[in-house]
């Protein structure tokens, strides 16, 4: 499905990529898949790249919706005992819509708290930066990770602050992002 062409069947909601804006593309844009990560997909297309949420693949056609859903469940775990683990599993699904590197790798998850809750579930807390403060994707990627938390069956909340101090900076992506990005 990545690095495909394809025609939107319906006008499509739409974030435009790095400003954070809501668009619409028409029914009948060519967009090019460039990135297929964490149930969205980014694309692009003659006026810029941007993100399309999980809910909205199907204007991408029947068989690139499937192929993406087909994708995403490939990846999806078994529930079982609530563990930290679990939480920092969850944020790895959440990806920059820019680079193909999931926001844990990126070095961009600063804190992660979980308190249990007197109904024996979890409120979640996340403080996360950016790789630039004047990115506007940075509400986008938030609400996703925080989705992705939420969708959790041990977890009741979350709740993801975009912090700046201390300043992100290359030195904190993973070994394993550097080793995707080539920059080992």
């Amino acid at each position: 499905m990545v690095n495909q062409e394809v025609t939107l069947t319906r006008d499509c909601p739409a974030t435009l990529i790095p400003a954070g804006d809501s668009v619409t593309l028409p029914e009948g844009a060519r967009v090019f898949v460039s990135q297929a990560l964490g149930g969205t997909v980014t694309v692009r297309a003659d006026s810029g790249l941007f993100r399309i949420a999980g809910k909205d693949l199907d204007a991408l056609g029947e068989g690139a919706a499937e192929a993406l859903k087909e994708e995403e469940r490939s990846g999806e775990g078994e529930p079982g005992e609530f563990s930290e683990g679990q939480l920092w599993e969850a944020l790895k699904t959440c990806f920059d819509p820019e680079i193909p590197i999931n926001i844990v790798d990126l070095g961009l998850i600063y804190d992660l708290q979980a308190r249990e809750t007197s109904g024996g579930r979890h409120e979640v807390s996340v403080k996360m930066t950016l790789t630039a403060q004047g990115c506007g994707m940075g509400p986008v990627i938030a609400d996703d990770a925080r989705s992705k938390l939420e969708a959790l069956p041990e977890v009741e909340s979350a709740q993801v602050a975009i912090v700046w101090d201390p300043v992100w900076t290359p030195q904190m992506i993973s070994e394993e992002g550097r080793r995707k990005l080539g920059i080992e």
